[in-house]
């Protein structure tokens, strides 16, 4: 993770954490915020060792107007990142914290244009009732990003005068909803060239008997997750909307990637998963383990029952399941994943937030360029 430099450790600092906890604000979001007056209040809480957490320094005394900001930049910021980590001991330190909310000038791979902003609209582009400070954001930020198709023009130009470039549209429009969210302009260009300038493809096995959704769908959705992550918990909600939103266009592929370490009791979640899928009865073992966040053997068993298996054959496939679960962990740590969940779009790592409407619009996108 990349490190945050604050701009002075004595100053009110603003704590944003990835997962419910009583002492915030945001009840209903993923989402909590913390005042620490002093950076050796956050220091000593050991009630936020968990994350992802986003430090933000204001340097001036916080005000109540700066909640609705940080809620914005907090919902965008925590969605794209891993929330459970395989080591979560590391990454309590400063120097190894993302600082999504005050990296301005971090180098996002899109430099400031030096002109004055071209604000000139875009056919078909509505803004709807944007402030004037997100329209000029907007428009910069268009001005400004590379083209989404390789090309070194901006993208602006790439929209108004490059008829080849099928996902300009699309950037443009991705660019809009992320400024529409809240996206601080550094968070907005991290998150589109998280978008355009993928890693290399990640060739991962695939089995049918543990997705959900149609197998011959064009896009290929594989998370490795674990069942005591709260983000995963949470992103789970959006995957179900996105299945029943886009049933025919998209199956998702699932991968077991405990973290024993956070979550001692989340493998024999995933145990009866895998025993479940092997009578075909996945998808709702899938679902109750997440909705009821009760995930010790008898549990487990309890389900099994209540779901009506053979329960023989059930304990049987349960015993053999470390084997499975093993594979998908190697796969995982082959593929660079050291946290959950984490998500793979048709081969390529998928770094955008985790909410159903975003991932739409990268499967819209996908659909229409390779039509």
């Amino acid at each position: 993770m990349r490190a945050c430099t604050p701009r002075t450790e004595a100053d009110p600092w603003i704590v944003i954490v990835g997962d419910r906890f009583t002492s915030g604000i945001a009840s209903d979001s993923p989402c909590s915020i913390v005042i620490v007056r002093h950076w050796e209040h956050f220091v000593n809480r050991r009630d936020l060792e968990s994350g992802p957490i986003i430090y933000y320094n204001d340097g001036v005394p916080i005000l109540l107007k700066n909640f609705t900001k940080m809620l914005a930049v907090c919902l965008l910021a925590t969605a794209s990142v891993a929330a459970c980590k395989k080591n979560p001991k590391n990454d309590n330190t400063a120097a190894e914290v993302v600082s999504a909310a005050d990296r301005v000038g971090s180098g996002s791979g899109s430099a400031a244009p030096a002109a004055p902003v071209d604000t000139t609209p875009l056919p078909g582009i509505d803004l709807g009732d944007s402030s004037a400070e997100k329209q000029t954001l907007f428009y910069k930020l268009i001005g400004s990003l590379t083209s989404p198709c390789g090309k070194a023009h901006s993208l602006r130009t790439s929209f108004t005068s490059d008829q080849t470039c099928k996902r300009a549209t699309f950037a443009v429009k991705y660019v809009a909803a992320l400024v529409a969210d809240g996206a601080t302009e550094p968070l907005a260009r991290e998150q589109y060239d998280n978008k355009y300038k993928l890693g290399a493809p990640v060739k991962l096995t695939l089995d049918p008997k543990l997705a959900v959704g149609a197998i011959d769908a064009p896009i290929k959705l594989v998370e490795f997750f674990d069942y005591g992550c709260p983000a995963c918990q949470q992103f789970f909600q959006e995957l179900e909307k996105l299945i029943v939103a886009r049933s025919s266009q998209v199956v998702v592929y699932y991968k077991m990637f405990p973290l024993e370490k956070i979550h001692p009791d989340s493998k024999f979640a995933a145990m009866a998963a895998v025993a479940a899928a092997e009578q075909g009865k996945f998808q709702p073992m899938h679902k109750m383990l997440f909705e009821k966040q009760a995930h010790t053997k008898d549990d487990v068993f309890k389900n099994a029952k209540e779901l009506g298996l053979d329960m023989v054959k059930f304990e049987a496939d349960y015993n053999s399941a470390s084997t499975k679960i093993s594979a998908d962990q190697a796969e995982g740590d082959a593929a660079g994943v050291n946290g959950t969940p984490a998500i793979f779009f048709n081969s390529y790592e998928y770094k955008g937030p985790r909410m159903q409407a975003y991932l739409e619009r990268w499967i819209d996108e996908e659909i229409a360029v390779n039509r």
